[in-house]
């Protein structure tokens, strides 16, 4: 069922198609953090809805997620997070033309989203990888080392930030912050890196999180 925020009034009405703890769990952060009015609709992904003719019409690529922007359908959780900033500057969620670190930011988010989102999609779904079904335990071993050796990049990279980019918050924290809660089930999760802990920590703080949290059962108290 569709679910209207309410909290102020934009110029733009935003439609997110999501699924809990989905792609559409960093889009979904954004825009409880930019305070707009946006409406949920959810995407069974247990009946394979993504796959429907009515969802395919508005996103022929067949994956969650999809905003709907005044009419106007967009895919790709990345390029939402990243049209819902430069709709929103004001909220500085991507350093501005100019910025020295500008460069920075796309190169962690091209990062986040082409290296360890892809690795944890080979982790998550080996079938996809392979029509020999005795590999997939090899290759689910496989990458847990190739992820962990990622959560140590971004282990050292956090040494005394904050947040990925920057002095404040940007769509990289965001979409990091879903990543990382997908890697929770890991042996080794994000909390067992010093770094990586205390970033959760403080991002799990923020309001915006605390909503996405509540609406998608997302369990927050895995950070404290």
């Amino acid at each position: 069922t569709p679910v209207l925020n309410t909290r102020s009034l934009g110029a733009h009405m935003y439609n997110l198609y999501y699924y809990p703890h989905n792609a559409s769990m960093a889009p979904h952060f954004i825009l409880n953090e930019l305070a707009v009015d946006f409406k949920l609709t959810l995407v069974d992904r247990k009946t394979d809805a993504q796959k429907s003719a009515e969802y395919l019409a508005i996103n022929p690529a067949g994956r969650i997620p999809t905003l709907v922007d005044d009419g106007q359908a967009i895919f790709e959780s990345a390029a939402i997070c990243l049209h819902l900033a430069e709709q929103h500057p004001h909220a500085q969620l991507v350093p501005a033309m100019g910025e020295a670190i500008r460069p920075k930011f796309f190169q962690w988010l091209m990062y986040l989203t082409n290296t360890l989102q892809a690795e944890l999609m080979i982790y998550f779904y080996p079938e996809n990888h392979t029509t020999n079904t005795a590999q997939h335990s090899n290759i689910v071993s496989t990458q847990v080392q190739r992820i962990g050796d990622i959560l140590v990049l971004l282990d050292n990279e956090l040494k005394n930030k904050d947040y990925l980019v920057g002095e404040h918050l940007t769509v990289c924290d965001y979409y990091l912050l879903m990543l990382l809660v997908w890697c929770d089930d890991l042996e080794k999760p994000p909390t067992g890196y010093d770094n990586l802990a205390n970033y959760l920590k403080n991002l799990a703080k923020r309001p915006a999180v605390k909503q996405v949290a509540k609406k998608e059962n997302i369990d927050l108290t895995l950070y404290r």
